[in-house]
């Protein structure tokens, strides 16, 4: 709650800078009031903490629609404390207990971009939601304009679940062009920023909700983003904690693809589909799959041989036979996060589609 109140604070202090809040955030309430109250600022802040009443907070964020989750509760999303300075509370508006266990359990993924994408730009962001939805990969980004709306509708298409890190409190509709998207994600997905209920955002906000986005994922994909662009803070975040950065290609010449052009040049996972993001979480198609499984034969598969050790037969099978996603984990011996992978694999390729519930039917050949 401090960090709302000292916000205007926050922005004096990072003004000309790029706006990179790293250092400033990490401190605690005393450091934080000492370094950027001015006198008067500074009395009141002090006397927030000292009149700081648990529970009349706890009413006031509840009448907001809200749920809080400071860093020390077991909800706490695990992969945000190896930031430098994890945020002190997540606040957080939807499904909040589905949203904490789906970042807990499994991993997710970041799509970013620019807000003045192309059709292209669009489109990709748009298909790499669904596609990952659809695998069961938890999507992450940031409701801009651009590809993280793409990103998030793609995610809502595919059924998946999405979650937006937000610049303002959850509450707070910014940009006003994504309210019906903001409704959309507050009743299907999560919410979530580290400023309280009612707080709007600052420029500095920003660049800290990418360092929340890359926190809790464990790879990144930038869409397309120029030079200098605010979506390469965020790959900056997690190649700092040693997460998986992609990028889609553009055209030489473009402007608005310099910058995640650049990431390819410097190492970064080229991503054209769903199925690139899913090879660099699971390793799909190389020598050792997750947990030690048998690689799936997807030749095997796609005729329906069962073949021996083929991991991909035994799910299609399980598919067939009209068991879910546990079922085929079973039969198969994949771990359910594979067999998802393996389901959306499938699904690109036109051998299965879903059903009207959320499972999985083969198609006919």
């Amino acid at each position: 709650m401090l960090v709302g109140l000292l916000s205007a604070r926050i922005a004096d202090r990072l003004a000309g800078s790029r706006g990179n809040p790293s250092g400033v955030l990490a401190l605690d309430d005393e450091q934080l009031v000492a370094a950027l109250a001015g006198t008067g600022k500074r009395h009141e802040a002090q006397r927030f903490l000292a009149d700081f009443d648990v529970e009349r907070t706890r009413t006031a964020i509840d009448a907001a629609g809200v749920t809080a989750v400071c860093r020390h509760s077991a909800a706490f999303p695990t992969r945000l404390l190896q930031l430098a300075d994890p945020p002190a509370v997540l606040f957080t508006r939807g499904n909040a207990v589905r949203g904490l266990r789906e970042l807990a359990r499994g991993p997710a993924v970041a799509i970013v971009g620019s807000r003045k994408a192309s059709p292209h730009g669009i489109e990709m962001a748009r298909e790499l939601g669904r596609g990952l939805a659809a695998a069961r990969i938890t999507v992450v980004s940031g409701l801009a304009l651009g590809v993280d709306a793409s990103a998030h509708v793609g995610t809502l298409a595919g059924q998946g679940f999405p979650v937006a890190v937000l610049g303002g409190g959850p509450d707070v509709v910014y940009p006003q062009a994504n309210a019906g998207l903001h409704r959309r994600i507050a009743a299907a997905g999560l919410l979530v920023s580290e400023l309280p209920p009612g707080q709007r955002p600052f420029r500095w906000s920003f660049p800290a909700r990418n360092r929340i986005m890359a926190g809790l994922c464990e790879a990144t994909v930038v869409v397309e983003a120029a030079e200098g662009s605010g979506s390469l803070i965020t790959t900056e975040f997690a190649e700092d904690l040693g997460r998986i950065v992609g990028a889609v290609p553009g055209p030489a010449l473009w402007e608005r693809a310099k910058g995640s052009n650049g990431l390819l040049r410097s190492g970064a996972a080229v991503v054209t589909r769903t199925e690139d993001v899913l090879d660099e979480l699971y390793g799909i198609g190389v020598a050792r799959p997750p947990d030690g499984a048998e690689a799936s034969d997807e030749a095997s598969a796609a005729e329906g041989r069962p073949g021996t050790g083929s991991a991909g037969a035994a799910v299609l099978a399980a598919i067939e036979a009209g068991g879910g996603v546990d079922a085929a984990s079973e039969a198969s011996g994949l771990p359910v996060a594979a067999v998802r992978a393996t389901l959306a694999r499938m699904e690109d390729s036109g051998r299965v589609a879903r059903d009207g519930l959320g499972g999985y039917v083969r198609r006919s050949s």
